[in-house]
């Protein structure tokens, strides 16, 4: 085998986790798998149909079928071959491929991933934290650096931190002084966010989980003292994860809060829930499944994970950003949570989960800054019966307890924000790019979800539940219109969208950023108003 001259790919650097060393190599034999990400058939076309988005005119638009996407924009044969090619050649094994996901599967050992890719495999230990982990770039040969745009599974640290907060979590001092007991069910939310009649039949709403798990009878229960009929939940496993519930201190929160309120928002509707291990591998994966799911179908999915920027490779977030536009050329909705740690977006207590610290600067929460998402905010609300009180953008600690929002140092302004009066970003640079959120509803875990997690009733907050809340919205609508709303976003920024379909959120601040009339980067174009965002969409 002579093998071509070899390349750097590009967004593929790594680095270490913060103060994390090098305890040794990974044994040479140790196995597991790689996914590597091939470029698509025809990457110059622009998936999203911003044109028909922008001039509000849903019920013109004609999506792609998965079958359609699968044999017009998915993988060219030759590439992938030559991926199985490459890979066979370094002595790993082809587990699976898919055309549609326009991934490779693989399975090897260290020493032969070392080998393909040309970096150094090695265990790190940061705060207590181990993981394995490589730095520098991954480098093909150039006929294969050509095809492929990610390599992911090689590191497996923590992707991502879980956006929910439990009342508990935030009880300072200076957050009890102004604490409500009031909290909401997500029934009660749908008529004071006046949304539309119906139960999502015919409709599937995924969520993405990267722990944690659900219990049968803690659903069973929430929805009887509901009065809401048992909505169905399907399990997908991801990569080998699975539904494995523990207790009320573990992930179990974020898996139910985002099953408890996206079904009771959509009762009829079925929920999908995809497990993936917590690496950037496992999310990409269980991504491109839930938008490839020609089973469950799902018309809306919400992702309630996320991290700042700045710990993303850049690989891995074009990877992200390339399926959600997938996802919109499917008629498929991503409402992905914005962060809970105001416009820093970097919590000290949880990002020591993941062996990061915090640097004083501004960040935007990724997923929620792709711009092919629908990114969510956070509220504190206070209503009487359906009437709103009051509602302002969500911050109790502007460094652990705040909506998040501002600015994406990655990806540019898209065309939809062009008249948005998307501010420069907080950092010293000013520079402009996609603003975050689009929308919001509450978060504040004071005023939040009454939830049924391992047994225990919680009041859980949190960007986390406001995905949900508006993946249901979706899946109603859906409903009402008989087809999908898909990508958002543009209609939103459009002249029927904005404050014609949402009530505006005009004071609070997340930090950086401060919320006013029209949009703003804490609370987007405000809280839902169903009923009218329904009537715009209709047109």
């Amino acid at each position: 085998m002579i093998e071509s001259r070899r390349t750097p790919l590009p967004g593929s650097e790594r680095v270490p986790l913060a103060d994390a060393r090098a305890t040794h190599p990974v044994a040479a034999s140790e196995r597991f798998e790689v996914t590597v990400r091939v470029r698509r058939k025809t990457p110059a076309v622009d998936l999203t149909p911003h044109a028909a988005h922008a001039a509000g005119e849903l019920p013109q638009r004609r999506y792609l079928s998965r079958a359609e996407y699968a044999a017009s924009h998915a993988v060219e044969p030759a590439d992938l071959e030559r991926v199985e090619r490459f890979a066979r050649e370094h002595g790993l094994a082809v587990v699976a491929t898919s055309a549609a996901r326009r991934s490779v599967f693989l399975s090897g050992t260290v020493a032969e991933y070392e080998r393909a890719f040309g970096t150094r495999i090695e265990q790190y230990e940061s705060e207590g934290h181990v993981y394995r982990g490589r730095t520098g770039p991954i480098t093909l040969p150039e006929d294969v650096a050509a095809v492929v745009e990610g390599v992911f599974g090689i590191d497996d640290r923590p992707a991502a931190i879980a956006h929910f907060q439990r009342a508990r979590d935030t009880a300072v001092a200076a957050i009890m002084a102004h604490a409500s007991p009031t909290s909401f069910t997500p029934p009660q939310l749908a008529r004071i966010y006046d949304f539309p009649q119906g139960d999502g039949a015919g409709q599937c709403i995924g969520i993405i989980e990267l722990g944690g798990g659900f219990r049968a009878a803690d659903i069973k229960r929430y929805f009887g003292e509901l009065g809401l009929p048992l909505p169905k939940v399907v399990a997908v496993r991801v990569d080998g994860a699975r539904n494995a519930p523990s207790n009320a201190e573990s992930a179990d929160g974020e898996v139910m809060l985002d099953i408890e309120v996206a079904a009771a928002i959509a009762p009829g509707a079925t929920i999908a829930v995809y497990f993936a291990p917590n690496s950037d591998k496992g999310f990409i994966d269980a991504i491109t499944m839930a938008i490839h799911d020609d089973t469950h179908k799902p018309s809306a999915i919400s992702i309630s994970w996320g991290n700042p920027e700045k710990n993303w490779t850049l690989q891995a977030m074009q990877t992200m950003d390339e399926a959600f536009q997938t996802a919109a050329a499917l008629g498929v909705t991503v409402c992905c949570a914005a962060g809970d740690a105001g416009s820093g977006d970097e919590n000290p207590d949880y990002l020591a989960q993941a062996g990061a610290r915090p640097d004083g600067r501004a960040h935007a929460d990724f997923p929620a800054s792709s711009p092919h998402a629908l990114a969510c905010g956070g509220t504190r609300l206070a209503a009487s019966g359906t009437r709103i009180g009051t509602e302002s953008a969500w911050n109790d600690d502007p460094l652990r307890s705040a909506t998040g929002g501002g600015v994406s140092d990655v990806f540019a302004l898209p065309p939809y924000q062009a008249n948005a009066k998307v501010p420069p970003s907080a950092n010293p640079d000013k520079h402009r790019g996609r603003g975050l959120p689009d929308v919001c509803a509450v978060a504040d875990p004071q005023t939040g979800y009454r939830v049924r997690v391992d047994g225990q009733q919680f009041t859980i907050g949190g960007t986390s539940a406001v995905a949900p809340l508006w993946a249901g919205l979706v899946a109603l609508m859906n409903q009402q219109l008989g087809h999908p709303v898909g990508f958002l976003n543009p209609m939103l920024y459009g002249p029927k969208g904005g404050t014609h379909a949402c009530r505006d959120v005009t004071s609070g601040n997340n930090g950086a950023y401060s919320a006013h009339a029209g949009w703003d980067a804490c609370t987007g174009w405000g809280s839902p108003n169903g009923t009218r965002l329904l009537q715009a969409l209709k047109g």
